[in-house]
């Protein structure tokens, strides 16, 4: 039985959803004592910003009301403050903002945008909570971190949007908006594994460097901890581990591109990393107890990955293994792009792979031709940094290292040849 006047159900499910959003930034406000607002403040203010939209729009006040309740606020605002006439240091100004956003909440909510409101209200809350921690992030920030996202804020919010979604150039390979959208992809990702590894260090642990670094560059992580075995041998457990972590990394990045990129290959593609993956793995958690014995681990040195001369670098390294696949593709078939993924993928598999799901979605080669040249420039990838660790690590690293690459590149094969 509905108790409810069907003329109020929706204005109350408006208020009752203002005064949530209310309540959930109050109650982070109200456990802090040098909050100027507290769980009821909070509350009223949201039901607050709901009404003056709802008298705005029944009385054809519009705007303008809301704009009277803000003033009105802001005036209670400041009296209160001035009337309390507090005498210790400046407190900051983040209860007062936090006051205005939540009348802007609730006003949002009954404009019909509630799950958008929400969104904001749990985010604001989250900003509000984790204070420590964000300023830490912040103290820890060097200029070249913040240029770094300045940088990437440029790549993905100016210039991908001005360039033009139309197919260019021999075969029709070539999409400005479609290579950029890959280059801001490679370096977003990169970015949070560069910035984790700055915020992290090395003292929570070779895993964790591993991790990230295999994020930001598996093959800069590859070299670096080569090196640092050939100096220190008694870390030479250590950063075999390093480095087997950072290459299965790498297949959960591309997996993880490849299940946003090509959709449809998605299943066969995680296959054949899944029989990758778990072998490195397993041989990862064999060699955990090691971890606890690892003295200082060196920072892997990764170049900024958004600056702009990475970021053109990428791109026309990506524009020119688009055209080499689909002309090889063409004149020579299947065997053509074998041989451009294997080649390209040798030092860069993020183009040679992201090229082959381009050629795929655009229905130039089927699933299992896709899904070979995938495997093929991962492994070319894995020969590459096998290459590196005998070359810099020598014989130790190699015996410790060797085992589980090797491991990953069979366990790759064996995939492709179950899809």
């Amino acid at each position: 039985m509905n108790f409810i006047v069907p003329e109020l159900a929706e204005p109350l499910e408006a208020f009752a959803t203002a005064l949530g959003i209310g309540l959930l930034i109050g109650m982070e406000r109200e456990r802090r004592p040098d909050s100027a607002a507290g769980l009821r403040t909070f509350s009223l203010v949201a039901m607050l910003g709901c009404l003056f939209a709802m008298l705005g729009e029944t009385t054809g006040g519009g705007p303008w009301l809301l704009a009277v309740g803000l003033v009105v606020l802001s005036v209670a605002m400041v009296g209160s403050n001035f009337s309390t006439q507090q005498e210790e240091k400046y407190r900051g100004f983040t209860s007062e903002a936090a006051i205005i956003v939540t009348y802007g909440l609730g006003a949002a909510v009954w404009m019909g945008y509630s799950t958008l409101a929400v969104m904001l209200a749990i985010a604001t809350t989250v900003l509000l909570y984790f204070k420590t921690e964000l300023k830490q992030f912040s103290e820890r920030m060097t200029p070249q971190d913040i240029n770094s996202m300045l940088q990437f804020a440029v790549l993905s919010l100016v210039i991908l949007p001005i360039l033009p979604s139309e197919d260019f150039g021999p075969y029709g390979a070539i999409n400005p908006r479609q290579v950029w959208w890959m280059v801001v992809l490679i370096s977003g990702l990169a970015l949070s594994g560069y910035l984790a590894l700055r915020i992290i260090g090395a003292r929570h642990g070779a895993a964790l460097l591993g991790i990230f670094g295999g994020l930001a560059s598996s093959t800069a992580t590859t070299m670096m901890f080569s090196r640092h075995a050939a100096n220190h041998a008694h870390l030479t457990g250590m950063a075999s581990i390093v480095i087997l972590i950072a290459n299965v990394m790498v297949m959960i990045r591309l997996g993880i591109i490849a299940s946003i990129v090509a959709p449809n290959l998605i299943v066969p593609i995680a296959t054949v990393f899944v029989c990758g993956i778990l072998p490195g793995v397993v041989l990862s958690v064999h060699g955990w107890k090691t971890l606890s014995r690892a003295g200082a681990l060196p920072m892997p040195e990764v170049k900024n990955p958004t600056e702009l001369k990475t970021a053109l670098s990428f791109g026309a390294l990506y524009a020119i293994v688009l055209i080499a696949a689909a002309w090889l593709q063409d004149v020579a078939g299947s065997s053509g792009l074998f041989i451009v993924a294997t080649v390209s993928g040798l030092t860069d598999a993020d183009a040679s792979v992201l090229s082959t799901l381009r050629i795929f979605n655009l229905q130039r080669v089927g699933i299992d031709e896709a899904v070979m040249a995938v495997t093929l420039a991962l492994v070319a990838n894995l020969i590459f940094k096998i290459g590196l660790v005998v070359s810099i690590g020598g014989r130790g690293l190699a015996r410790r290292s060797l085992p589980g690459l090797i491991a990953i590149g069979v366990g790759l094969g064996l995939g492709v040849l179950i899809v």
